[in-house]
């Protein structure tokens, strides 16, 4: 018998090598894979515990602002400020802050509308809230999951919060001079002693004094829509002959000035205060520099100012100065050294030129008042300027 070798192919050897590649491809896939996978969800935690940093600092901040508002302490709103952090958990411990990441100072708007921010500035009017989780932080720093596998072991976010807590104590000082009972269509621009009406209280339906309390009362109304604390108070002015300090006349004397109502918490007393003046037989001429002192006066009593609260008076006049030896303009000064800003109101004759001098002088703004209805729109303006922003 005749054996025969069968003869066998070889392997395909270029399939093997494609196999075995293949297989190396997939592994390294794999290892990119799952290295996308543990990146992102460290990058996902990273996110939010930002998020969440974010909030507790804004937490914080606002806490601070509010307490301070309302405590006026400085040691009470820091405290508040860290009670709010604690709350709120940021990567898995409550957010702890030193007393250096609680800043108190002072921002101002540039005219450009950003903010500009001076740590320890003068007046205080602002707060700002460093929330960190580095490791020198009393939380530390954030772990990651699988930081080790590049090297990254830690997460440390920082985030700043700054708010302008604007609470203002408010003086608004209005004209009660004799021309303020004449009718909104009359065009002379003073009362004659001889004229009927000047022996008896304004007509508070057809006078001017009717439309300025209208216009007080939809500024506290306004007020009552504003998130911030405002305390108000109620000037009124008027004056004698050749600067006298009093005007007596229909068996009734005025003061060249009087504080209606001091700085209060319940605005209502400014409305109450208005109601009993619109009662009174007042008269007299128009001594604007007098308005101004009481003004500063009233904003500045120890008893009643709040240190931390901006000051702001509203300033209302239907008439050119008459009375007083001063010029209001040059009274302005006094009101900015205390850091008073004045927002004058020229209603009727009032000198326009003089009010936007007093303005100017204290950074207020000026306003033209033409009619009744523009008047009260004003003084709602104000009451509604907007106190209280983030600004980072």
């Amino acid at each position: 018998m005749i054996h025969t070798r069968q003869q066998h192919e070889p392997a395909n050897k270029n399939s093997t090598t494609r196999q075995g590649a293949i297989v190396v491809l997939a592994a390294v896939m794999m290892i990119v894979f799952l290295a996308s996978v543990v990146f992102s969800v460290d990058v996902s935690y990273m996110q939010l515990t930002k998020a969440k940093l974010r909030a507790a600092t804004d937490a914080a901040a606002r806490a601070a602002g509010e307490g301070l508002s309302r405590e006026q302490d400085i040691d009470y709103a820091r405290q508040a400020a860290k009670d709010i952090a604690a709350a709120n958990r940021v990567g898995g411990k409550p957010l702890l802050l030193d007393d250096a990441d609680i800043v108190f100072g002072n921002s101002s708007q540039q005219s450009s509308g950003a903010w500009t921010f001076t740590p320890n500035g003068d007046p205080i009017n602002a707060v700002r809230v460093f929330g960190r989780r580095t490791r020198s932080a009393p939380s530390g720093s954030v772990p990651l999951f699988f930081g080790r596998v590049f090297n990254v072991l830690d997460f440390q976010p920082v985030q700043a919060a700054t708010v302008v807590r604007l609470d203002r104590d408010i003086c608004l000082v209005v004209d009660r001079s004799s021309s303020m009972k004449l009718y909104l269509d009359d065009t002379s621009p003073t009362m004659s002693t001889s004229d009927s009406r000047f022996c008896q209280p304004p007509n508070m339906t057809l006078s001017r004094w009717g439309a300025l309390s209208v216009a007080v009362q939809r500024f506290v109304d306004a007020l009552e829509q504003t998130p911030q604390s405002e305390h108000v108070a109620l000037v009124s002015y008027a004056g004698g002959i050749n600067g006298a300090s009093t005007y007596t006349a229909c068996s009734y004397t005025s003061n060249a000035s009087d504080i209606n109502c001091p700085l209060a918490d319940d605005s209502a007393q400014v409305t109450s205060a208005m109601a009993t003046l619109s009662t009174k037989k007042w008269n007299g001429m128009t001594n604007i520099a007098a308005g101004i002192t009481k003004g500063i006066q009233a904003l500045t009593d120890p008893g009643r100012a709040r240190p931390y609260a901006a000051k702001t008076m509203v300033l209302m006049s239907d008439g050119a100065y008459s009375a007083g030896t001063t010029q209001p303009s040059l009274v302005a000064p006094q009101a900015a050294a205390e850091d008073i800003i004045i927002h004058t109101i020229t209603f009727g004759e009032a000198n326009a030129a003089e009010m936007q001098a007093i303005a100017d002088a204290t950074g207020g703004n000026h306003y033209i008042a033409p009619d009744a209805a523009s008047l009260q729109a004003i003084f709602e303006e104000i009451a509604l300027t907007l106190p209280v922003v983030f600004t980072d």
